[in-house]
């Protein structure tokens, strides 16, 4: 809000005749540096003032988890009021060991940590783990000493639910895996969905095939009855899907020698991409961010060249807590998504852009709609998350 400042405030003494301006393309046309230069900082104090959205992620750390987690750490946008844990890159224990470790790693084990479910809404304990993408411990097979805290007396359930309730309408749960845990809430408190403020998931896959199956994406197929669940509770959600974080890619070296002919799947220009590595940037840098990162990432980019033959990797996780940070780098529509549960595609996400009056009263009658993301600024996603890496506390 603060950046419709830009046009109300008066030029400074420091400021020349002719003021510069940015150019065109920055997005700020016309506009002089001075009055946005103070417009940021005005938006900097109002976040160091109280004015930061209050955010609870909940997550299967994993590596990209590991990378969200610590831009929105790095954000002034956010208090992050707790991380909850659940199963899909790891098992839900492990997810929560990962949880406290990554905290502990960086200086911030005040922040609390709630486990959550390890089966999921249907009681199923046969999950599907992907060790092969962030290897067997999570994070990169580096074998960290387990965390000295432990997590919190409360389910994740249980904390969401506090948490809407002593915030109500101010909370935004960023969802990075199966969504088990907040179909759980909605079951331990009905009014779950009118008291959270939004809810940002990383799942589906909309227009283009997944990435377990052609069918389906890998958060939505972990749990498809909680995902159903979630999808038509009421609730103001924002779905960020693989069409969207396919297109935001973290480069490592040669990715611009990658061409659509060699990647057919990549449903993007990849002359954006055509930069210095940013895998090298990172390390470079000297934050405790980025060294930590470095550590595990090998793994990460050995399996996206082995799957997606890239020199590089999704940024699936961090572009969802950036939409928290600043959803203007993603455009929406908006409809009704369901799940399906069972059968050879099971995990699809269907979109309905409600379009069409059908004539028959089916199970999509009346569902509540969704926002669903389309386009990101992907460069300005990768710029923001290495900003925020690359820079310590």
């Amino acid at each position: 809000m603060f950046f419709r400042l830009l046009f109300l405030l008066p030029e400074f003494p420091w400021s020349t005749r002719d003021p510069i301006q940015y150019p065109d393309s920055w997005g700020y046309p016309g506009v002089p540096v001075s009055r946005v230069v103070v417009a940021l900082w005005l938006g900097s104090m109002a976040a160091a003032e109280g004015e930061r959205k209050k955010v609870i992620i909940d997550t299967d750390p994993g590596i990209d988890d590991a990378m969200a987690i610590f831009v929105a750490l790095r954000s002034p946008e956010l208090q992050l009021l707790g991380l909850t844990t659940t199963f899909g890159n790891v098992h839900t224990a492990l997810a929560t060991r990962n949880a406290l470790h990554l905290l502990e790693a960086v200086g911030r084990t005040d922040i609390p940590v709630a486990e959550g479910s390890h089966v999921t809404i249907k009681k199923a304990a046969k999950l599907r783990i992907a060790s092969f993408v962030h290897g067997a411990d999570g994070l990169g097979n580096q074998d960290f000493p387990p965390p000295a805290a432990k997590p919190v007396d409360q389910s994740a359930a249980a904390f969401m639910v506090e948490q809407a309730n002593l915030y109500p309408g101010q909370v935004t749960v960023v969802a990075l895996g199966p969504l088990t845990n907040l179909a759980l809430a909605i079951e331990l408190d009905p009014s779950f969905p009118k008291k959270i403020g939004q809810i940002i998931i990383l799942g589906g896959a909309y227009s283009i095939n997944g990435n377990v199956n052609p069918a389906a994406e890998a958060n939505i197929f972990g749990d498809p009855d909680a995902a159903d669940m979630v999808f038509t509770c009421g609730a103001d959600i924002l779905a960020v899907g693989l069409n969207v974080t396919h297109q935001v890619v973290l480069t490592g070296s040669a990715f611009c020698n990658v061409t659509i002919s060699e990647a057919p799947f990549l449903h993007f220009d990849t002359s954006p991409f055509v930069t210095d590595a940013d895998r090298e940037k990172l390390e470079q840098c000297d934050s405790k961010y980025a060294r930590y990162l470095c550590k595990i990432m090998g793994i990460y980019f050995d399996y996206h060249k082995d799957a997606y033959f890239i020199k590089g990797v999704y940024l699936h996780d961090p572009t969802t807590v950036i939409a928290a940070v600043n959803p203007s780098l993603l455009t929406c529509t908006e409809g009704v998504v369901r799940v399906q549960t069972v059968g050879i595609t099971k995990g699809l996400t269907i979109f309905d852009n409600t379009k069409k009056r059908y004539g028959e009263i089916t199970a999509w009658s009346g569902m509540p709609t969704v926002k669903v993301a389309v386009t990101v600024d992907a460069p300005a996603v990768v710029d923001l998350m290495m900003q925020r890496l690359m820079t310590d506390d």
